[in-house]
Formats: C-alpha cells, sequence, structure tokens
C-alpha cells in the first residue's frame, strides 16, 4: 500500500493521522497537537524497564484472574481531535472493550474507562509524558497513570532537586489527577492492582547497566 506524505507544517486530525500510519512500519508514530511525530527508537534499557513493568502486570492479571489484557498495540485517541498516543504499557478492561466502536477493526482506544493503567516509561522526550499526556490521559478520564523515570531526566518541579528516579503515580480523584511518587525501596500503590508487590527500586533496576558476577 502506497503511503501519502504528509509534510511536517501541515496539521492532520487523529482520523487522517490513522489513515495515514504506515502499516507494519518498524517506527512508531504520535500525533501531538496535530503534528505527526516519530517516536525515538528506545534504548535498551528503556526496552528492559517497559517489558519488566508488562511481565509483572501480567503475573499480577493471571494470579488474581482479571479481566485485563495488555496488548501489544494500542492507540488512545484523546477528547482533542489533534492528539493520538501509544503509551508503553497499557492495561485495558476486557469487559469494557464492548464499549468501543473502533477497537475491533483499528486497536483504537476512545474511552477512559476501558483503560485500567497507561504507564510512559520517560526518555530525552519527557516534557510529552509530563506536561501533554497526563493532562490528556486526565481529560479522558484514565483512572491511573504511571510516569517511570528511571533516569531522573523530568523537571525539578516535577521529580524535585536534586534530580533523582522517581516513579509518579497519577489517580484520578474528581476528574483530576492526584499524584504519589516513589522512590528507593518504597512499594508502588496502584489503584488498578492494590496487592502489587513491587518497589520503585525493583522497576528502576531493571533499566541499569547490568554487571557480570565476579
Amino acid at each position: 500500500m502506497m503511503i501519502q506524505t504528509i509534510p511536517k507544517t501541515k496539521t492532520v486530525t487523529f482520523d487522517e493521522f490513522v489513515a495515514w500510519y504506515p502499516e507494519n512500519s518498524v517506527h512508531k508514530y504520535e500525533l501531538h497537537n496535530g503534528v505527526i511525530v516519530e517516536m525515538p527508537l528506545g534504548t535498551g534499557d528503556h526496552s528492559d524497564v517497559t517489558g519488566f513493568i508488562s511481565s509483572k502486570l501480567a503475573v499480577e492479571i493471571d494470579r488474581r484472574e482479571l479481566p485485563y489484557s495488555i496488548p501489544g498495540d494500542c492507540l488512545l485517541k484523546p477528547a482533542r481531535n489533534e492528539s493520538g498516543y501509544q503509551p508503553d504499557v497499557i492495561v485495558l478492561d476486557r469487559t469494557a472493550l464492548i464499549n468501543e466502536p473502533r477497537w475491533k477493526k483499528e486497536s483504537i482506544i476512545t474511552m477512559g474507562s476501558s483503560v485500567r493503567l497507561a504507564v510512559e516509561v520517560v526518555s530525552t522526550n519527557w516534557r510529552d509524558d509530563y506536561f501533554f499526556k497526563a493532562s490528556d490521559y486526565e481529560e479522558m478520564g484514565i483512572p491511573e497513570y504511571w510516569i517511570v523515570d528511571y533516569l531522573g531526566l523530568g523537571g525539578r518541579k516535577f521529580i524535585g532537586n536534586p534530580k533523582q528516579p522517581t516513579l509518579s503515580v497519577c489517580q484520578l480523584v474528581d476528574g483530576e489527577y492526584q499524584v504519589k511518587q516513589f522512590r528507593e525501596s518504597q512499594r508502588v500503590e496502584s489503584l488498578a492492582f492494590p496487592e502489587l508487590n513491587l518497589t520503585a527500586e525493583l522497576i528502576f533496576l531493571a533499566g541499569l547497566p547490568k554487571t557480570e558476577p565476579s
């Protein structure tokens, strides 16, 4: 299939972005305020953190026999028609997907009630995670959003001074995110997974260089 090239200076709607999106692309794209953005290829450490979180959540889903799933591909459509995101990890409520008009054919989620948890692992484009996505996920009504800043890259107003690795858990209360932060050996408190036995440090260590045993 021939893909239409859209000039970077042209802004597009969500539906135009979906129609443009290349099939079987090795690259990952998002729509930010009407502009198509090619997401940087994650480092191995970034992928290790993402994979570690996915595996731990999958075990918890299986252990508790929860009606949740972690899809390989998923596109979130916020209320605004100029953005579309692909979280690093997303946990969906399978019982709610029947109400999603675009899920079966396009793997598109339009309602926050279909999402139990969205996770972004922070890289150099940290502003996207702390500013744009936090705002749009909140507006969508996604009940829980993790910002996993395992390298401490975010702005000081988000993770403190001096900067340090921080996991920010945003939980929806009366339509607004309330943020709790976890560091070092603190156990992560999750609404979606209240029995999850996982510390911030264990998540961060998944992204650190591995040393050979002596």
